[in-house]
């Protein structure tokens, strides 16, 4: 495994991280889940994420117990706040202190820890005043119970208006969580230079685009049962973006290059996202082991420049660029 800085902090992370958004508490059974989270330990990855809002909560808890007895200075344990919890009440939701703050020490006590390495605000909130936010996180990390601060989705404005608060504040806001795939790229024209300029990383999300990069949705077939597109509950919106047979023909045509690079289509776009110098993390999901081990040989893996020319050659018609969608609601 590598390990990369995190921003201008002095925090290292692995290069693969280990995310359980769509699987830890409602896709895959919890003895399945323990043993992708073993499979993450036994190849290196120290880099965990998770969030309060996926399953319900239930994703901490599941990622708490199956962290706990590892040795907490080896990890890196990162969750979000901001999506309705609970019940559903008019405080359950958004980047209000009172929100924050009763969130994270939620958090902590599913994780089975005494603090947390980021917490990121999972999307921006207009609805409260960018000062107030702030100033909980930075109350948070007074306390000890945060050490960083990242976010995710916010767009280039956003980051830099929350980057000049941090400044004021001495809060350590060092990381940008989006979407980012050889298909989805809204981030670089905007975002990224932003995120440069005030000394933020990428950990990047759905880094082989909810599967269709690993060529296993084929053009003019069914869909594959039991896969993320057949799965309403479990990101079938997220996915059907890509649905289409101009996307899946493109994306068979990757084969060979993968083949040249001695890799599979997921090892492929996998390291793709990692040639980008202001990424320091791609999170990686898994509903079986297997998928870990191989998902994990793209790190330190070097694209030359002829195969990232030929890779765009490829899909250049269809890649996503356009940075307004990168939006909060």
């Amino acid at each position: 495994m590598e390990f990369r800085r995190l921003g201008r902090s002095g925090l290292n992370i692995s290069e693969i991280s280990y995310g359980n958004w769509l699987t830890h508490g409602s896709q895959v059974e919890e003895d399945q889940a323990q043993a992708c989270i073993r499979a993450a330990l036994d190849a290196g990855i120290t880099t965990f994420d998770t969030a309060d809002v996926y399953a319900n909560t239930a994703a901490e808890s599941v990622l708490g117990r199956g962290l706990a007895g590892q040795r907490r200075k080896s990890l890196e344990i990162f969750t979000k706040v901001f999506w309705p919890t609970g019940p559903g009440g008019p405080n359950d939701r958004g980047l209000g202190r009172k929100h924050i703050m009763e969130s994270a020490n939620a958090s902590l006590k599913r994780l089975q820890t005494d603090y947390i390495d980021l917490y990121q605000a999972h999307r921006f909130d207009r609805s409260v005043p960018l000062e107030e936010t702030f100033l909980a996180f930075a109350d948070l990390v007074r306390q000890g119970k945060v050490l960083y601060i990242g976010v995710s989705e916010w767009n280039a404005e956003e980051i830099t208006r929350g980057a000049a608060i941090a400044r004021e504040l001495k809060v350590p806001f060092i990381s940008n969580q989006p979407q980012y795939n050889a298909l989805w790229r809204v981030i670089e024209s905007q975002v990224i230079p932003a995120s440069e300029r005030e000394g933020l990383s990428q950990i990047v999300w759905s880094p082989i685009a909810q599967g269709v990069l690993t060529g296993k949705y084929k053009p003019g077939q069914p869909l594959p049962e039991g896969s993320r597109a057949t799965d309403e509950k479990g990101g079938a919106n997220f996915v059907k973006r890509f649905l289409n047979d101009d996307v899946l023909e493109r994306v068979q045509r990757l084969e060979p290059l993968a083949k040249q690079a001695d890799l599979t289509l997921a090892q492929l776009a996998v390291a793709w996202v990692l040639q980008n110098p202001n990424v320091a993390s791609a999170i990686i999901g898994a509903s079986r082991p297997e998928q870990v081990h191989e998902n994990v040989k793209a790190a330190g893996v070097k694209l030359d420049a002829d195969l990232l020319e030929q890779i765009d050659a490829v899909l250049e018609d269809v890649v996503e660029r356009d940075p307004m969608q990168t939006k909060s609601p």
